[in-house]
């Protein structure tokens, strides 16, 4: 019996044209974010970067499928649609938040199918080795907004409109359910670099846990912090996108 065929335009989105064999950079958004969240950096990078956003389910034109309930399931689900080979061009992984974690077990991933990423970026997120005890998800649905609130992450159009906030709060529920209950699983550490962007006024995690990030690189470490909370990354796209371009431009002339 042969697998079932992936949609690849139900997982990957592209908001520009992409040809030939530039590098890719994968984009993972946050809890209860979605592909459009990265919009803007597909603006910003394209053409010299292949930008892909990816839409998980639960979500937007996804809302009527179940979220994925771990963050190895989804990071296994992603990778088989990428279907990536040593053959492919360069590719490199940009998650904020929970999308860092998940970036990190993608790239494990990657690495054992022998098509390790050039590159992982990690945003607004401790480094897998530091787990928090967080029951955000076992909140009621007011309790739910007030950490989205918090958070300053989502438009207070949508926090303002009951008929979104009931199509969206399964899938905030469901992301926050993967990342809290996230178990981080010792191993090797990765072969690619690892950058990592942080605000430094987050509460969602401190200097010294974004900083262990390097444990889990043998490649190069870089750490840079931003003004700001969990959401840094809107005030400061320009340059954190200039280190993104600078250092991919490296590891495709690194690749040839």
């Amino acid at each position: 019996m042969t697998a079932p065929e992936v949609d690849h335009t139900l997982w990957l989105r592209r908001f520009s044209e992409a040809s030939g064999r530039r590098t890719r950079l994968v984009c993972l958004p946050h809890a209860g974010g979605s592909a459009t969240f990265f919009f803007p950096v597909a603006r910003a990078l394209s053409p010299e970067l292949d930008v892909i956003s990816v839409q998980y389910p639960g979500r937007q034109d996804r809302r009527h499928e179940k979220c994925v309930e771990t963050l190895q399931e989804l990071a296994r689900q992603i990778v088989d649609v990428l279907s990536p080979s040593p053959d492919d061009p360069p590719t490199a992984l940009f998650g904020h938040s929970l999308g860092a974690t998940l970036g990190f077990e993608m790239a494990r991933l990657m690495e054992a199918r022998g098509a390790a990423p050039v590159h992982l970026f990690a945003s607004g997120r401790r480094a897998p080795s530091r787990p928090r005890h967080e029951t955000v998800h076992l909140r009621d649905d007011e309790g739910m907004l007030a950490e989205l609130r918090l958070l300053s992450g989502t438009d207070p159009r949508v926090l303002g409109d009951e008929e979104v906030l009931r199509m969206s709060l399964p899938a905030i529920r469901g992301d926050y359910r993967a990342a809290e209950t996230y178990v981080y699983e010792p191993g090797p550490a990765l072969s690619c670099p690892i950058t990592v962007f942080t605000g430094d006024d987050d509460p969602k995690v401190t200097l010294d846990e974004a900083r262990s990030w390097k444990d889990h690189t043998d490649a190069g470490f870089e750490m840079h912090t931003y003004a700001g909370g969990h959401f840094f990354l809107s005030n400061h796209q320009p340059a954190m996108l200039k280190i993104i371009s600078d250092r991919l431009a490296t590891a495709a002339v690194g690749s040839r």
